[in-house]
């Protein structure tokens, strides 16, 4: 761990301090005592002015040109100078090292956001505790230079030339806002790096570990994140083949916990051994719902009427769908609370996620409807009756994105061999874990062993939004023992898997090569919206297999053992806190 802590003055000062402690002054390096030195160099000065004044008076009378010299003028002109310079350094070292080495103590600042304006430096000599010396002596043994390295709470400063030391300074003491160095630089990585160190000076916490080269910072500008100062490494494993609908997939998995992706790998083994998973996209829809006030309910209640009435629906559609080439609008469910009135609109959305898709196209309704409701007073553009990143009754039951449905039949010698249990044990399980247990629970749309596990790991590795795990990880899963007890038929029920192809973070170089990994890279050009509903029906089948996975090492004892196998730290804490 290099942790190179620098102090904030980047100049060097000449009054230093000795390893003793006693200050270094400038008469030490005289040989005589200071006052005769000063006496002496007094004296000289005073007496070489006098003698070529009248030097020069005396040539001005005789009408001698001035610049005609003799011997003893050269040696009065030296003197002269060598008795100044000692003089102006009496009166301090500093003062004359400022006349020769002028430092720099204007900042570069942002008080306009179209121009570079001057200030003074910071006024603190050592603002934020950024000049702690973390050098380590020579002589301390390398086991000490570790620990003292590690220490967490020391600044990791990065090499900055000059203009970028200045910008860290401005931001440090606030006439630089943070957030304003991409727009002022030009330069998003140059600006991270510049916030990161600003961050640890402020701070005096040190950022090591977290990584700054290396990521393009440019694809994440007014789309992904704001204010950067690196980014996470979460590892991606790899489970599967997935055999699903006659097709393979290889499903990428972000995620530090251990045992989850062998688990829906065992689980992606029993299915292809089986034969493989079928899934059935019952719906594709995004929604958003607005909430309107009225001065009675009598409005609300008549706009409700308007909006639900069939003939009406051509005219909202047409006015709806202006706002994009893929949102077409489907329908739209209102429901009333007092004299206030949520319309809950849904729509297609291409390949796209397409929250901002549907915003736009409820809007253009909401300015069209205006004309007829003048008195219609628009609350908020999402009124969570939609509803996004919350556990609702209303996506469970209605659903909001993509609606799957995944099922297998799971024969029962892989049961026994693969996932070492039983078709018995498992549906006995299933009935008193998943659906008695999650009721007892009073569970919304949690009726599943671990569906939020796979859904998160996918997102994360496909860029998608990990908030939406919420509502995307609603499921219920199902087991049935058929063909006369032998076999298992699995089924996992998700009504609201919210993903997208295109758009977000699908466009990060790390999580697009996942998604091509999966073949739903980007749009479908020839089948808009068919990138998007494949990599939702893919999640269906990985949770499928997550579910069954679990499932059985729950009903065979094995889930602690597993976990102590596989999802423990082999390594000596006591090592690693002093690496």
């Amino acid at each position: 761990m290099d942790a190179r802590c620098r102090s904030t003055t980047t100049k060097v000062k000449a009054k230093s301090t000795t390893i003793d402690g006693n200050s270094t002054k400038a008469s030490d390096a005289l040989v005589l005592p200071l006052y005769f030195t000063n006496a002496v160099f007094f004296t000289l000065f005073f007496s070489v002015v006098y003698y070529l004044l009248s030097r020069w008076r005396e040539k001005i009378r005789n009408s001698i040109p001035l610049h005609f010299v003799n011997p003893s003028e050269i040696v009065a002109l030296i003197a002269l100078v060598a008795s100044f310079v000692y003089l102006i350094g009496f009166f301090g070292i500093d003062f004359v090292q400022s006349l020769f080495l002028r430092p720099s103590t204007e900042v570069w600042t942002s008080v306009d956001d179209d121009e570079r304006s001057i200030v003074k430096d910071d006024s603190r000599k050592v603002p934020c505790g950024a000049a702690i010396d973390c050098s380590v002596p020579p002589q301390v043994s390398p086991a000490v230079v570790s620990v003292l390295k590690s220490v967490d709470s020391l600044p990791v400063s990065i090499k900055l030339n000059e203009e970028d030391e200045e910008i860290v300074k401005s931001v440090v003491v606030g006439t630089t806002p943070s957030y304003s160095l991409e727009s002022k630089l030009g330069d998003c990585a140059r600006a991270a790096a510049i916030r990161r160190e600003a961050l640890q000076r402020i701070t005096g916490k040190s950022l090591y570990g977290l990584p700054l080269d290396g990521f393009d910072y440019d694809s994440i500008l007014g789309q992904c994140c704001e204010m950067p100062v690196g980014y996470v490494q979460i590892p991606v494993g790899i489970a599967g083949p997935l055999l699903l609908d006659g097709r393979e997939f290889s499903v990428p998995m972000a995620t530090t916990e251990g045992c989850l992706v062998a688990s829906t790998n065992r689980g992606c083994k029993a299915i292809h051994l089986s034969g493989g998973a079928n899934s059935i996209l019952l719906r594709d829809g995004m929604t958003r719902a607005p909430v309107v006030r009225f001065a009675t309910a009598k409005r609300a209640a008549q706009l409700k009427m308007l909006l639900e009435e069939p003939d009406n629906f051509e005219t909202l559609a047409l006015v709806f769908n202006k706002s994009s080439r893929f949102g077409r609008l489907q329908n739209i469910k209102c429901a009333i609370a007092g004299k206030n009135l949520y319309m809950r609109f849904s729509c297609s959305t291409g390949d796209a996620m397409g929250m901002n898709m549907v915003s736009k196209g409820v809007q253009n309704v909401l300015d069209f409807l205006q004309e007829d409701f003048p008195d219609m007073d628009v609350i908020g553009i999402s009124g969570n009756f939609c509803s996004d990143k919350k556990p609702a009754a209303v996506n469970w039951i209605e659903g909001r994105g993509k609606s799957v449905v995944c099922e297998a039949i799971i024969k029962g010698d892989v049961v026994r061999k693969v996932l070492k249990t039983t078709v018995d044990a498992l549906v006995e399980l299933n009935m008193l874990k998943n659906l008695v247990g999650s009721a007892m629970a009073g569970a919304l749309g949690g009726f599943n062993a671990h569906a939020s596990n796979i859904v998160t790991a996918i997102y994360i590795a496909t860029g998608q939004d990990p908030a939406q795990n919420v509502e995307s990880s609603h499921c219920i899963t199902m087991m049935e023992a058929v063909n006369d007890g032998k076999d298992l038929h699995v089924s996992v029920t998700m009504p609201s898997i919210e993903v997208g192809t295109v758009g977000g973070g699908t466009q990060l170089a790390s999580q697009s090569a996942c998604l091509n990994l999966l073949g739903v890279k980007g749009a479908n050009r020839d089948a808009p919206g068919s990138n998007a509903r494949l990599l939702a029906t893919i999640v269906a089948g990985s949770v499928l297999a997550g579910e069954l996975s679990l499932m059985s090492a729950l009903a065979a004892g094995q889930l602690v053992k597993s976990h102590m196998k596989y999802n423990r730290s082999i390594r000596d804490i006591a090592t690693v806190s002093s690496s």
